[in-house]
């Protein structure tokens, strides 16, 4: 049955065990979450495992594998209710059942609608003691692209940018190569490698001839898995058809999605890149509408990085989830080119305001996470 407990810190220990489990795999699972789970029987743990590749078996089929006969009348530290549904692989509900676990704690309930409770109450129903809650906003942030998905039908956004202390990303010129450290870009390698999507627009692929790929030879640590490292899809807004296939950009045999309003049928392009036409906003791709297509294709970290003017718009319509902020110890005066492009604002009311998540020194530049703050009127 469902149980509102008081924990204790042997169950904490096991579940930051989990999470710390569940984290190995988000460099692979999309458009699945990441999720830990560990089996403990007389207060040793007999099993762990965490979900590595979507399709393959979930954190809890891993952990049984290890665990075997001796699963019988263990408990279960799983970050995620045990799903419910048979999609590629059967209900991890059910093996927990079958394999005689009697009592599981999951960190939170699923939001997925083909989840949301009926897991626990399988194991519940089946006379298992169940319990949730318990780490639950560190289980919920392993997983923040997939629960807004579930419930916004959206990918989280991050939007990147990268500028001098006084806010600028380029000389008046055009130069901007390098503002940050080699430290700072190997930093960016790796949130590009954890997310599901590149998005950006035309104009930095055309002015920076960029390919926007994971440089494996740039990350700066070796990932904690040794699946092969997926290459996340780079998506391109490019409303006026300016991208042709001789770009470096399509050099790079991974997928590429180009958002547009009518596709341009004149050209040859290589067979992995889609195009995808949407409604038009004032001339350009509607947003709103590539993050929405986004999210019906499963995508639930979208890594934004952009020129000003993208980032801008894509801001002023508060589709941005999160900042990530590289700021070089640099001053390139006020010619030099602004971080974001907005509409001229007239009132203190009208800004952006963020509050700061996290501040850290990556080589010689700053990182400063910051989410948008809700205003309340």
């Amino acid at each position: 049955m469902l149980n509102q407990i008081t924990f204790t810190e042997h169950d904490e220990m096991y579940m930051a065990r989990a999470i710390e489990l569940a984290k190995k795999g988000r460099f692979t699972t999309t458009p699945n979450p990441n999720v830990g789970c560990v089996l403990v029987k007389n207060n040793q743990i007999i099993g762990e495992g965490f979900h590595q590749l979507a399709g393959q078996g979930h954190a809890e089929v891993n952990a049984l594998a290890v665990a075997g006969k001796n699963a019988q009348g263990a408990t279960a530290y799983v970050t995620l209710e045990p799903c419910s549904h048979y999609g590629r692989t059967p209900p991890c509900a059910e093996g927990l059942k079958a394999a005689g676990v009697v009592k599981v704690i999951a960190a939170m309930v699923d939001t997925n609608p083909q989840v949301a409770g009926k897991g626990l109450k399988i194991l519940s129903d089946a006379g298992i003691d169940v319990a949730y809650g318990l780490l639950e906003s560190q289980a919920r942030a392993l997983n923040v692209g997939f629960f807004k998905r579930m419930e916004q039908g959206l990918p989280y956004v991050i939007c990147k940018m990268a500028a001098s202390i006084d806010g600028k990303t380029a000389l008046k010129n055009g130069q901007s190569k390098w503002i940050t450290s080699p430290a700072a870009r190997q930093d960016v390698q790796l949130y590009r490698a954890k997310s599901c999507a590149i998005l950006t627009g035309a104009d930095t692929v055309l002015v920076d001839d960029a390919k926007l790929n994971v440089r494996l030879s740039e990350l700066p640590c070796t990932l904690p898995t040794d699946l092969p490292l997926r290459q996340p899809v780079r998506v391109i807004i490019d409303s006026q058809n300016r991208l042709t296939p001789d770009l470096a950009l399509f050099e790079i045999q991974s997928d590429v999605i180009i958002f547009t309003t009518k596709v341009d049928k004149s050209l040859q392009w290589p067979h992995f890149v889609k195009h995808i036409e949407v409604s038009e906003s004032n001339g350009k791709v509607d947003l709103q509408a590539v993050l929405e297509k986004l999210g019906q294709l499963q995508f639930n970290n979208v890594w934004l990085e952009a020129g000003a003017t993208l980032a801008g718009k894509m801001t002023e319509l508060n589709l941005v989830d999160e900042f990530v902020f590289y700021l070089a110890p640099k001053l390139m005066g006020h010619d030099a080119k602004s971080l974001v492009n907005f509409p001229e604002l007239t009132s203190m009311q009208n800004t952006v305001d963020l509050t700061f998540n996290e501040c850290a020194r990556i080589g010689d530049d700053l990182r400063i996470t910051a989410s948008k703050l809700i205003k309340i009127t």
